[in-house]
């Protein structure tokens, strides 16, 4: 058996020894990391009715669609005596509450590539295009039945960290795992309404940001949004950060592009790249990732202008 497949195992030991198992995601959660918890979830009320399963973290956001996506109210003490699940997140700072620590036990499920350890027991793996299906993988492993809900979840993540499994993340695994879910039931045509049919006004948006492209001399494209010009736009952060970035995707002869918005947080930092390993540069600021999608929290303008520095000399390099 592989490293992944025996850590299936562990973790499914570990399930078993706890009455109650509380799951977390990373912050400003994406349809990955919000259908990895839900799926996960309802997984485990499936196949453990007698545990108490829960999820915690900040909003759904646009991925509130994915039903049971509303987080559960768990109160500090009821951590001292479970299990804390962690899925979809490579560095600590980046997971949504962090009273996990306090957690008697604790586990991770993850498909970035490694930044830290972060829990007891992990299973990391760059080998999956997604959490959700590094998820549905642990169950048809561990002989888990999947309910329908938990499909939809999780073939949700998938179809979303994958680009509609376009990206090379994408794997025959890929399909053989997306095949299962929908053996066990996904409406893929109420999933594809909710997650690309565009109002006008995303229209218009999205022809706002397509017109403030810019290019670095190698052929790096980036966007820069202010605070001010933030506030102006009817839009949430990570529609203008995380959405926005993909207006860059299909420009040819453009290999990396990078969104950079400005918040009260920092400068979140989009890197994307079609074809280079981007990821080394998120690091280097403090971010982290994939190697072709990554991101990074920066406190400066300046700083956002070096980064960009970085990833047109690593263009440059390649060209």
């Amino acid at each position: 058996m592989n490293t992944t497949k025996a850590g299936f195992q562990a973790i499914l030991e570990k399930v078993k020894g706890y009455q109650r198992i509380i799951i977390h995601r990373h912050e400003k959660p994406d349809g990955d990391a919000i259908g990895a918890q839900v799926g996960l979830k309802h997984i485990l009320k499936e196949n453990f009715p007698e545990k108490e399963i829960l999820a915690v973290g900040d909003p759904a956001g646009r991925y509130g669609f994915i039903p049971d996506s509303v987080m559960d109210d768990v109160a500090d003490g009821m951590y001292h005596d479970a299990l804390a699940v962690v899925l979809d997140t490579s560095a600590k700072a980046l997971i949504s509450d962090e009273r996990y620590l306090t957690a008697k036990d604790t586990v991770r499920l993850d498909h970035h590539i490694f930044c830290e350890r972060i829990c007891a027991l992990e299973v990391t793996d760059t080998g999956y295009e997604s959490c959700c299906g590094l998820v549905t993988d642990f169950a048809v492993t561990c002989g888990l039945s999947i309910p329908q809900l938990a499909a939809q979840a999780l073939y949700t993540g998938m179809v979303t960290d994958s680009g509609r499994f376009r990206y090379d993340a994408t794997t025959a695994n890929t399909f053989r795992l997306a095949a299962h879910l929908m053996d066990v039931g996904v409406n893929t045509n109420e999933l594809y309404r909710q997650l690309y049919a565009n109002d006008f006004d995303m229209m218009r948006l999205r022809a706002q940001f397509v017109m403030k492209i810019a290019f670095t001399p190698n052929r790096v494209a980036y966007i820069y949004t202010t605070r001010e010009e933030a506030a102006a736009i009817d839009a949430d952060t990570f529609t203008i950060s995380r959405s926005m970035v993909s207006t860059m995707a299909d420009i040819r002869g453009v290999d990396i592009w990078v969104n950079f918005t400005e918040t009260e947080g920092g400068i979140l930092c989009e890197l994307r790249s079609s074809r280079y390993n981007i990821n080394p540069v998120a690091v280097k600021y403090g971010g982290g990732g994939h190697a072709k999608a990554s991101g990074a929290t920066l406190k400066t303008k300046d700083e956002a202008m070096q980064m960009l520095s970085d990833l047109d000399a690593l263009a440059g390099e390649n060209e």
